[in-house]
């Protein structure tokens, strides 16, 4: 059940279009790189919305403001979904959000594991009274110059079966699926279950229903005190992250009583 390659995934598949172009590969330096290379090189009858590439080791993963990654080899679920939405550039934000809501919702399904999200793009497991980060995600896309997104790549990067001993140490402490469960967990029926919430969340996101009421709720970062450090303007906010908005921004009240709007792009974020 962790075979990955692709007679064994496509025979299990239950998708209408998501993974119906599949590709896998042993060893790639960051799966999000190679798809992008190759959009731009192929056209769209080859490469549909849809495609996905996996790999069992990405030697050059990387997360959200360039964050290097890596996980041991056949461990975890590393792949990349291309999209060809064909949304106003602002709406991209919907991309981190169905992705979010995808992951946690085939955890929970898979593991029965009560999943939470931290803003703007981890999902997170409760274990020893803190958030341990069980995935990251990346979308990246092209934007137009009539401000539409031309193309989408959700880059999901799942820890499933890295042992304790080999999670990276990161400023949101790790965790596995085989670390919460105490028992590993197959990859093929996982991602099976992964890619039909993600054509469900797709679907209803392209019929302009937002993921945003959905991924609000699931969100930890709300209510809690926080320091954000803006990017390029050297200092430092701290407050009470009160909602979201629409978009998907961070609302920030201060000391003060001032309310900011905080873009994941610009910042990074400290638990107080």
């Amino acid at each position: 059940m962790n075979d990955l390659r692709e007679t064994a995934v496509q025979a299990a598949r239950t998708t209408k279009w998501i993974g119906r172009p599949y590709r896998f590969f042993d060893t790639v330096g960051s799966t999000n790189d190679l798809l992008k290379q190759d959009v731009k090189q192929m056209p769209a009858e080859v490469l549909p919305a849809g495609t996905v590439y996996l790999t069992d080791f990405q030697a050059q993963g990387r997360g959200r403001l360039q964050r290097s990654w890596e996980a041991p080899s056949g461990t975890s679920l590393l792949l990349s979904l291309l999209l060809r939405p064909d949304w106003p550039a602002r709406q991209s934000a919907w991309l981190t959000m169905l992705a979010a809501l995808s992951v946690a919702e085939a955890i929970e399904a898979q593991t029965g594991l009560a999943v939470k999200l931290k803003w703007p793009n981890d999902v997170v497991l409760e274990q020893h009274g803190r958030y341990h980060k069980v995935c990251g995600i990346l979308a990246e896309g092209n934007i137009t110059t009539e401000q539409r997104l031309d193309y989408a790549i959700i880059g999901m990067g799942i820890n499933v079966n890295i042992p304790y001993e080999s999670l990276p140490a990161a400023t949101t402490p790790a965790t596995s699926l085989l670390v919460a469960t105490g028992k590993p967990v197959a990859r093929l029926p996982f991602l099976v279950t992964l890619w039909e919430r993600l054509e469900v969340w797709v679907e209803t996101a392209v019929n302009n229903q937002s993921p945003q009421p959905a991924w609000n709720q699931r969100l930890v970062t709300l209510g809690q005190t926080v320091h954000v450090n803006q990017m390029g303007k050297g200092e430092l906010l701290t407050g009470v992250a009160e909602n979201t908005d629409a978009w998907g921004h961070l609302l920030v009240r201060d000391v003060r009583g001032q309310l900011h709007t905080i873009g994941a792009g610009d910042v990074t974020l400290r638990d107080a």
